[in-house]
């Protein structure tokens, strides 16, 4: 409950004091839920509960705790300690991360300037997104990704939802530190929409490990040439490719002699080789490991790992692995 209770604090009183009557596993929620004129909404995996005023949660919605434009405001204000010019970066992407790492999503009315997001004018719904530090998530992956020759250079393709980031966040830990027989390297991690780090004004709030230098709220394919230039990292990581940029700059990071360890949404080997900005990548067979998750399985727990020739080196339920 300290997790919790130290979440509560972020809270203005009034939310604080009916959201500390809820009795919870906070290591099972994952988001809680607030829209103006709606109910709130408390999701455990994928199941969901709705706040009784008595701070109970029930599965009827009719029951349901509302809460209105003037709440979202007041909490919205007092998570941004009430200077949300500070956080006017975050806020141009749709949200804000609070003392944690917990990301706080918002919509609403957006205010343009020439075109590109500039603020919001009102903001009618918040996603409290929790996060959730397991470390260990890494530790079966682990030994799939390294060689004789250490790490490989590792994609892990996984569906949203499935733990990926949180899987990400232990590996990087993990590489930096150093495991078993293999020593600590420096990482150099781009994290674009400060999920993996969880930065509060500029500190990560997860274990990055020792030797990790991180780059927050910076688009990944400028951020992975600044660490290049900067910090001369081992191993670069990033979460979610996906743009020809962020491919390029991948493929300066090898000339330099970094390993990479990325994310993408995917759900199989086939989708994967149908992705046409990994075609280079896949035609000179740079990822060597290919870690595939998937919403069958428990969180973080892996459902196949293949090599850079396509072919399947561990597979859920080999009795030899």
């Amino acid at each position: 409950m300290d997790q919790w209770n130290e979440l509560l604090r972020q809270f203005p009183e009034g939310f604080r004091e009916l959201f500390s009557k809820v009795e919870l596993d906070f290591q099972k929620i994952r988001e809680i839920r607030i829209r103006a004129g709606r109910e709130a909404v408390f999701r455990f995996g994928e199941k969901e509960y709705f706040l009784l005023p008595n701070g109970k949660l029930t599965c009827q919605i009719e029951r349901g705790q509302k809460f209105y434009e003037q709440d979202i405001k007041k909490l919205i204000e007092y998570m941004g300690s009430y200077s949300l010019y500070a956080y006017e970066e975050e806020l141009r992407q749709g949200f804000l991360t609070i003392k944690g790492g917990h990301r706080v999503g918002i919509a609403g009315k957006v205010v343009l300037e020439k075109g590109r997001v500039k603020n919001f004018k009102y903001i009618s719904s918040v996603n409290i997104r929790i996060s959730h530090e397991i470390k260990g998530a890494g530790d079966q992956a682990l030994s799939y990704l390294y060689d004789p020759y250490g790490l490989c250079h590792t994609l892990i393709v996984s569906p949203p939802g499935c733990g990926k980031t949180t899987l990400l966040r232990d590996l990087i830990r993990q590489i930096s530190n150093g495991w078993g027989k293999e020593p600590g390297r420096n990482v150099g991690v781009v994290d674009e929409r400060s999920e993996i780090g969880g930065c509060y004004l500029g500190i990560p709030q997860n274990d990055l490990g020792v030797r990790t230098d991180l780059l927050d709220c910076c688009p990944k394919a400028e951020g992975m040439m600044m660490l290049i230039r900067s910090m001369a990292p081992d191993v670069i990581a990033v979460d979610e490719i996906g743009k020809e940029e962020d491919v390029q700059a991948m493929e300066n990071a090898l000339r330099c002699g970094c390993r990479l360890l990325a994310t993408i949404h995917g759900t199989c080997m086939e989708e994967i080789k149908e992705k046409r900005v990994l075609s280079s990548f896949l035609r000179d067979k740079v990822f060597q490991r290919f870690l595939f998750l998937d919403k069958a399985y428990p969180t973080h727990g892996m459902k196949s790992v293949y090599n850079c020739s396509f072919q399947p080196i561990y597979e859920r339920g080999d009795k030899n692995a």
